[in-house]
């Protein structure tokens, strides 16, 4: 019984060899097949492989950001290099880091084409002992630089806040329609001093 089912197996082996041998098109198109379908499998595979290493590096990205690693490093490095210097007034006493401060801010004022019209220092009120001192100016500058300015003063050094802001927009009249643009600003900083520095 198990002689006559070999010989059966090894009978269709032959009638599939004979098949494959006498149809030579019909060989190379299964072998096509097959290599086509492998291929296709090792393709997916590999692409399937990338598309994990990606989701995870963002992911590794990610987590380092919420750890506070890889994203404050970066950005303290491009903060120094975009605003160079230290991020307290600089001064041996208080009122040498008001004038500092005073002089701080009339400069990115007049970056931006606006002029300073009356300013005061506080280096006597209830912040200075916290070490911050504070300034209020009045200055004048076109509306589209107001924005400009503050950018300026909070993303630059040293660290300043912004603790006021009042913006007088002039009123226009039938007789005065050529409107300049400018504004008037009320403009309240603080930075913090340390003594000894």
């Amino acid at each position: 019984m198990s002689s006559s089912m070999s010989s059966g197996g090894v009978a269709a082996e032959n009638a599939a060899a004979r098949w494959l041998t006498g149809s030579p098109l019909i060989a190379v198109t299964l072998y096509l097949a097959v290599t086509g379908g492998l291929l296709v499998m090792a393709g997916l595979s590999i692409a399937d492989v990338i598309t994990h290493r990606q989701a995870l590096a963002q992911t590794s990205d990610l987590l380092d950001q919420l750890r506070g690693r890889k994203g404050a490093a970066k950005n303290a490095a491009a903060m120094s290099a975009e605003h160079p210097g230290t991020p307290f007034l600089e001064g041996p006493t208080v009122t040498v880091a008001g004038a500092n401060l005073l002089q701080r801010v009339a400069t990115a004022v007049g970056n931006v084409g606006g002029s300073v019209q009356s300013s005061q220092v506080d280096v006597s009120g209830a912040q200075t002992k916290d070490g911050f001192v504070g300034l209020v100016v009045s200055c004048e500058l076109e509306q589209p630089a107001l924005q400009k300015l503050l950018y300026d003063l909070e993303a630059g050094m040293p660290f300043l806040f912004i603790d006021q802001l009042d913006v007088q927009v002039p009123q226009t009249t039938a007789q005065n329609e050529a409107s300049t643009g400018h504004v008037r600003v009320i403009l309240g900083v603080s930075g913090q001093w340390q003594a000894g520095k």
